[in-house]
């Protein structure tokens, strides 16, 4: 793996490296990892080591964490401290080659997708896109769990017509529909047509505000 001019910075000089960020900044990614693995402060305080009110500050930005209470937070999340200081917007570019894209589904449920986008750790949002063939539906027990709290989803229909049953209420969506809902919702999709259907969907971990 080559690793980035950022995350090789961070790797070789870790001080200066948060020295650099802004603790608003790193506070930020703090809190949207930490609620993104489904913790609250008291789970990551129990897995960092690191107290609860050091972390709250360290969220609100009032106080930039030192290395080794970085170091903490970042094991607490089970990631390396380069992976929890980098930013997003500066940060490496990931390519998932489309051999390399993981694939499963249920054939008997007539149910087929693909995740676009890379599996490792701290990533905010995932793409994939699934197909129903006529009659098909998401949401079999070996489908993927359901999304973790505070998630939301947004499908766009790429093809024929779908239905979303999401919490007991159906939604019907046409080829250019796009839908975003709660994603820790119970929920599913069918394909009630004679046709095959496919659609994009993305799902962004721990962003809702309740």
């Amino acid at each position: 793996m080559t690793l980035t001019a950022a995350q090789t910075q961070t790797e070789q000089h870790p001080t200066a490296a948060i020295d650099q960020l802004d603790p608003a900044v790193i506070g930020a990614r703090v809190k949207a990892l930490r609620e993104s693995a489904g913790l609250s402060l008291r789970d990551l305080t129990d897995r960092s080591g690191v107290s609860a009110p050091m972390l709250s500050q360290v969220e609100r930005g009032e106080t930039s964490p030192t290395l080794t209470v970085a170091a903490r937070i970042a094991a607490g999340l089970e990631l390396r401290l380069s992976q929890l200081l980098r930013l997003d917007e500066g940060g490496a570019v990931t390519v998932v080659r489309a051999a390399q894209r993981q694939r499963g589904g249920n054939r008997r449920r007539g149910h087929s997708f693909e995740v676009l986008t890379s599996g490792q750790p701290g990533q905010r949002a995932e793409l994939s896109r699934h197909t129903l063939a006529p009659g098909g539906a998401t949401g079999a027990q070996d489908d993927p769990p359901m999304h973790e709290p505070g998630s939301r989803e947004t499908a766009l229909v790429e093809r024929g017509s779908v239905v979303l049953v999401c919490d007991g209420q159906r939604h019907e969506l046409q080829e250019g529909d796009c839908v975003t809902f709660d994603a820790d919702l119970p929920h599913h999709f069918e394909n009630p047509t004679e046709q095959e259907s496919a659609f994009l969907a993305v799902v962004s971990a721990g962003l809702r505000r309740s």
